[in-house]
């Protein structure tokens, strides 16, 4: 390793070693001598000074050749001076290049691990909001379910109803046939009533018989309508149970729009990830229009609901203008047979 400085006296040695040996004492050969140790224009000024002292006797003996050579030392020490301060100033500025690169590769690392965070926390949420979805079509699914269950039950009750309506017709048919029957027992009584008294007595019985057995059959129809109306009331209020949930079912969709917006905030980072969200919206519409159809079909059967209860009613009604008819029948009865003849009846009922 070459020494940071030399001595004047050094020089002085390693100048008449080569003058001893019978080399020119070039400024070369002096910092070769030296163990290339030294600056050239030190060795030089050193020299040079050596020169002086000696009184120029030395310097006369210099032939041209060497003054070229000290020449084109003193140059060379220049280039060199001159090449360590531009060596020195390229270290610098690769040393601050060096230093700033550092500085900006740690800010894209720190940036790398935020966006890295930023995009796990991204994903965590989208897994939550799946998750939430998966959870309300379940329930939306289970709403389905119900409706079409509630559906069936009341096309039941219409088949049922339109039995009884059935049956209902076929009583008024034989209350016509009742009453067309009377009227022909009231002519004929009128024109033969002493030898069709007894069928005329026969004809009371009989009609008194079906009287009862309409009369049951009314209030087993009546205990009917009683259930049917009961199954209506149990149905209105699934009804309105099913109405709670998909309302409720509405506001925790309306609750997700927010985290939709905080997702689509994300959708600008990541393209992948703004296509999920934009997957995630699009279910949720589907789920909403589903909602207005399962509410449609609510609707729906609670109009069917009020049609039922207005055919009861009116079936209530029909009955109660049968009974009445049957009664005034029963009463013109009584008053057209003859007061002989109900005491004839009286004493064979007494005997």
């Amino acid at each position: 390793m070459a020494r940071s400085g030399i001595y004047k006296s050094e020089v002085a040695r390693a100048r008449d070693r080569l003058l001893a040996m019978g080399h020119m004492p070039t400024i070369d050969a002096i910092r070769l001598e030296l163990g290339n140790t030294g600056s050239k224009t030190t060795i030089q000024r050193y020299v040079k000074e050596i020169e002086e002292e000696s009184g120029g006797v030395t310097g006369t003996q210099v032939s041209v050749s060497e003054a070229i050579q000290d020449l084109v030392g003193r140059l060379a020490g220049r280039l060199n001076e001159e090449a360590d301060a531009r060596s020195a100033e390229a270290l610098a500025l690769s040393a601050a290049t060096s230093t700033r690169l550092q500085g900006e590769i740690a800010t894209l690392k720190t940036e790398g691990q935020n966006t890295r965070q930023q995009l796990e926390q991204s994903q965590r949420s989208l897994a939550d909001e799946k998750v939430s979805h998966a959870k309300t079509q379940e329930a939306l699914s289970n709403k389905n379910l119900e409706a079409t269950q509630l559906s069936q039950r009341v096309v039941d009750l219409q088949e049922r109803l339109a039995s009884e309506e059935q049956h209902r017709q076929s009583l008024e048919e034989k209350h016509q046939h009742a009453r067309e029957a009377l009227e022909h027992f009231r002519v004929s009584a009128k024109e033969q009533r002493e030898q069709e008294q007894r069928q005329h007595d026969q004809q009371v019985q009989y009609l008194q018989s079906e009287l009862r057995k309409v009369t049951d059959t009314l209030t087993g129809k009546q205990q009917e309508l009683m259930r049917v109306q009961q199954e209506g009331v149990r149905l209105i209020g699934d009804l309105s149970r099913v109405q709670a949930e998909l309302h409720q079912a509405q506001e925790e969709l309306r609750k997700l729009r927010p985290l939709k917006d905080a997702l689509a905030f994300e959708q600008r980072k990541t393209e992948e990830l703004g296509q999920k969200l934009v997957v995630q919206d699009s279910a949720n519409q589907v789920l909403q229009a589903t909602g207005v159809e399962t509410q449609a079909r609510l609707d729906a059967l609670l109009e069917k609901n009020q049609r039922l209860e207005l055919d009861l009613a009116a079936a209530k009604a029909a009955v109660t203008a049968q009974e009445a008819v049957v009664a005034g029948m029963l009463q013109r009865l009584s008053a057209t047979t003859p007061p002989g003849n109900s005491s004839k009846s009286s004493s064979k009922s007494t005997s």
